[in-house]
């Protein structure tokens, strides 16, 4: 037999295995000039941090919060339900620049809004550049507080009267005074002093901020 007849033979052999059922390699056809792979079901792969397989951004909390209320009391209900938390941050991250701020002090809870204005007395002066601006809205509340003790637990109010501002921006805050309670009934509280720069002054002001960029949840 010829070697050009066994060559032959060869062919027609190998061509009727990969007729016959693909026996051999399923994801393989006969195509022109060369062999082709078929193609296959892409692989779905797990997202993860790496740059091959990213994924998809989490919705922040921007995305999931409403607009700052415009209406003073709407803002102050949704401001006292967050301050303690806000304030008992400030405590913690002021304690290591400023020993005097005892890491023993929480804000427990912080109500008891009050919008009635008190008069700032007579005499007051309008100029012609500051007749039509609007008043800063004037909100008093009641802050409780827990000192933890050798011994125990001491817990004290305080009393905060609050000047807000509404800005192109949002709201401001734009003075703040604070009466501190006293642990014992007989001695009441301080005088008013302007607390602007203290805990809850701080922490007042941080919540607006974030207020302001939408970062506050509504229920």
């Amino acid at each position: 037999m010829s070697r050009k007849l066994i060559q032959c033979l060869t062919v027609v052999c190998w061509l009727g295995f990969q007729m016959d059922g693909e026996a051999f390699n399923p994801n393989v056809t006969l195509g022109s000039p060369t062999l082709k792979m078929k193609p296959t079901k892409p692989k779905v792969f797990p997202c993860t941090p790496a740059l091959l397989h990213p994924c998809p951004p989490i919705p922040t909390l921007l995305a999931q919060s409403a607009t700052c209320p415009s209406d003073v009391e709407t803002l102050t209900s949704l401001m006292l339900r967050d301050l303690p938390n806000y304030a008992n941050r400030v405590i913690q991250r002021s304690r290591p620049v400023n020993e005097e701020i005892d890491i023993n002090l929480y804000i427990i809870v912080a109500g008891r809004a009050e919008f009635q204005p008190l008069t700032l007395g007579p005499g007051s002066y309008n100029s012609v550049t500051t007749a039509n601006v609007e008043p800063p809205q004037q909100v008093f509340f009641t802050t409780l507080e827990r000192q933890y003790v050798e011994g125990g637990a001491i817990e004290t109010q305080s009393f905060h009267w609050l000047f807000l501002t509404h800005t192109d921006s949002g709201w401001r805050l734009a003075l703040m005074f604070t009466r501190l309670g006293s642990a014992s009934p007989e001695r009441p509280p301080t005088p008013p002093r302007e607390s602007s720069d203290g805990i809850m002054g701080r922490a007042v002001q941080l919540w607006l901020r974030d207020c302001r960029v939408g970062a506050i949840q509504v229920s």
